[in-house]
């Protein structure tokens, strides 16, 4: 069992989402960044889709009352393992009754904690993941909360150490326009690639809001909702584009005017207030097609 003494400014439980369920409303959910979650449960021999705890600016004390392996990945930050310092991106040993203290990240917005065996709650659609926009599965964690363990996997811890990918301030992230283009104008898409646009502090989960050039539409009156992909660039009337996160709704109504590359998600979710974001184009010069297999 592990006992949430401080859960930081926002955590929760995550796995790799909740598939399957678009067509009745459901959102996936899951990781923010799910190529972290997945590297820190590979680093305690884990299943890569077991469920483990998405910090958001670090700031949390743990206590485990059993001994556990852990593995920390995402975000960077400073950690405490009982009273001793130990690092990311590694297995770290907790013994019976120890602390894990992790400290605000010196880049990126999100951490991920696995933890040998996974987080044991019950599941909700097949997935252990807290949606933020639904209010499925377990709640946020809060200061008292108790979370199980599940029982620890055959496979063996077989990686002293992994090297992660860095976490830029001025990101540079693939899109394939489309499908909604007809609905700006021409300057429009020149605006959306022709500089960096700044994270606001609204963003969250479920989407990451850009302040910027507004993205002049072409077009007056209202799109019928439709289907949203992970990572599809919605623009409301304001002009000032959204990026959509795990937590998106499966349908909306503002046009979208681009799709993020699917392996870029990852980077858009690390950053944080203040970071920069620098579309640019998944072909040269701007493509439209799937960006699936990008």
């Amino acid at each position: 069992m592990i006992e949430v003494v401080s859960p930081g400014p926002y955590a929760s439980v995550q796995d790799l989402g909740r598939s399957g369920y678009a067509h009745l409303g459901v959102p996936r959910s899951g990781a923010a960044d799910a190529p972290s979650m997945r590297l820190a449960n590979r680093l305690v021999g884990n299943p890569e889709a077991a469920a483990g705890i998405e910090l958001t600016f670090g700031g949390a004390l743990l206590r485990f009352a059993a001994g556990a392996w852990i593995a920390l990945a995402g975000a960077p930050c400073p950690v405490d393992a009982d009273g001793r310092p130990a690092g990311m991106c590694a297995p770290i040993w907790i013994p019976a009754g120890g602390t894990l203290r992790v400290g605000s990240p010196r880049e990126g917005l999100r951490t991920y904690l696995a933890v040998r065996g996974g987080i044991g709650v019950a599941p909700v659609l097949g997935s252990r993941s807290t949606d933020s926009l639904s209010g499925l599965g377990p709640p946020p964690l809060s200061p008292g909360t108790l979370l199980p363990v599940g029982d620890a996997p055959v496979t063996a811890i077989q990686v002293d150490v992994a090297v992660q990918r860095p976490i830029p301030p001025c990101a540079a992230v693939r899109v394939v326009l489309g499908p909604r283009t007809d609905w700006f104008t021409p300057g429009a898409l020149k605006s959306l690639g022709a500089e960096p646009y700044e994270v606001a502090s609204e963003s969250n989960r479920v989407g990451v809001r850009l302040r910027g050039a507004p993205l002049e539409r072409a077009r007056e009156g209202e799109l019928p909702s439709e289907g949203m992909a992970l990572g599809a660039i919605q623009v409301p009337p304001d002009g000032r584009p959204i990026v959509f996160l795990a937590d998106h709704p499966p349908t909306g109504g503002y046009p979208v005017i681009g799709v993020v590359a699917a392996r870029d998600v990852a980077v858009v979710a690390q950053l944080r207030p203040g970071d920069r974001l620098w579309f640019k184009p998944a072909g040269s010069p701007w493509t439209t097609g799937s960006p699936a297999g990008l």
